[in-house]
């Protein structure tokens, strides 16, 4: 995530003009590769409809699509939108996947889902209470017997040797506790903290480690 530096000046952007800013810096931001900890948590999960909450590029919504999956996928950037939606059409998906605009803190898509995938849902030091609020809204989108799936960062990378002091990133006790969810209805099916490789811009070796949390309704 790009570093923003705001002047007394100029006002803090919109979520919007973070994004579209982020995303209009360079022809292609991600990889086109589906998120890991996606792929290792849903490869042996019967396709359904499913939810991805800031789709970005689309790699994520494609993979499931390409598995059977019906999609609504939505992102706050327009920018990153029609780059998936142009990918989604190279491989031949487009009919199974729903792209829409959302800044999702405002507005949030209708419907419930057999899965509700959030990865990665961080924003700007700023949001980070609509972050809370955008997951409630996930949990509440997840149909009876469907799962909920949220993966994270959980620190910074091993290389980065002067962090940011004013991000924080959630644990799974702090996700699972800012959504307050009904024990008697939900069941925590996968918490754990992940480390893989995750190598610097100019090659440096280092990792980086995430936070899951897979909880299913009952």
């Amino acid at each position: 995530m790009s570093a923003t530096h705001h002047h007394a000046d100029r006002p803090t952007p919109t979520t919007v003009e973070y994004w579209e800013a982020f995303y209009q810096e360079r022809e292609q931001v991600w990889s086109g590769r589906p998120n890991f900890l996606l792929l290792r948590e849903l490869d042996s999960v019967a396709a359904g409809s499913a939810l991805d909450l800031g789709c970005a590029e689309g790699a994520d919504a494609i993979w499931l699509a390409e598995r059977g999956w019906r999609v609504t996928a939505t992102d706050v950037s327009e920018t990153a939108l029609g780059r998936a939606r142009a990918q989604a059409r190279q491989r031949g998906v487009s009919d199974a996947i729903d792209w829409q605009q959302h800044d999702l803190a405002e507005t949030f898509p209708s419907g419930r889902f057999d899965l509700v995938s959030a990865q990665y849902l961080h924003s700007p030091p700023d949001l980070a209470d609509k972050r809370t609020k955008i997951l409630r809204r996930a949990a509440e989108a997840v149909a009876p017997g469907g799962l909920l799936l949220i993966v994270g960062h959980a620190e910074w990378p091993t290389w980065v040797l002067e962090p940011p002091k004013d991000v924080h990133f959630p644990t799974t006790p702090e996700v699972r506790e800012g959504m307050a969810l009904d024990h008697s209805e939900w069941r925590v099916e996968v918490e754990e903290m992940v480390e893989r490789e995750h190598p610097g811009p100019e090659g440096q070796p280092g990792s980086r480690k995430d936070n899951i949390l897979r909880i299913r309704r009952a």
